[in-house]
C-alpha cells in the first residue's frame, strides 16, 4: 500500500491514495491553515470508523443478516501535551435491519474489534478503545 501527501501552502495538504483517490487536509488558522479540509488526526479517527464499520456490516451480511442502516460515531480524547496522541477512543455503532439481534451485532462488533479491523487493533496497542452499539428501527 502506498500514499502520497503534498504540501500546498500554510497547513494545506493534498493526499493521494495508492488507489488514486485524493483528499484535502488542512489545519486551523492559528497554525497557518484556512480550515479547508479535515485535520490529519481526524483522518486517523475516520479511518478507524470506516475500517470497523466495513467489518461489522460485512460480518453481519455474511451471516445472512439484512443491514439497512449503519452509522459509527467516534469520540476521542487526546493528551494535553505534545505529542497529543489519542488516549481514549469510544466507538458507538447504530445499526438497523429486519430481524437484526443484539447477539448478532455484539458478535460482529467483537470480531471486528478483536480480529479483523486492522486500524482498531493497531491503535488499540497504545490507545484504550471501547465499543458499544444500539439497534435502530429497521428501514428498507
Amino acid at each position: 500500500m502506498k500514499a502520497r501527501v503534498k504540501w500546498v501552502e500554510g497547513a494545506l495538504m493534498v493526499g493521494e491514495s495508492g488507489s488514486g483517490h485524493a483528499l484535502v487536509m488542512d489545519g486551523p488558522p492559528d497554525f497557518g491553515g484556512r480550515n479547508l479540509g479535515v485535520r490529519p488526526m481526524e483522518m486517523l479517527l475516520l479511518g478507524l470508523g470506516g475500517c470497523t464499520e466495513f467489518d461489522v456490516v460485512h460480518i453481519l451480511r455474511k451471516g445472512r443478516h439484512r443491514v439497512t442502516r449503519c452509522e459509527v460515531e467516534l469520540e476521542a480524547e487526546r493528551a494535553d501535551s505534545e505529542p497529543k496522541v489519542f488516549t481514549r477512543i469510544h466507538v458507538h455503532f447504530k445499526l438497523g435491519g429486519p430481524g437484526l439481534t443484539e447477539k448478532a451485532v455484539g458478535r460482529a462488533v467483537k470480531l471486528s474489534a478483536e480480529k479483523y479491523c486492522s486500524a482498531s487493533i493497531m491503535l488499540g496497542a497504545t490507545v484504550e478503545i471501547s465499543h458499544d452499539f444500539e439497534l435502530l428501527e429497521a428501514s428498507d
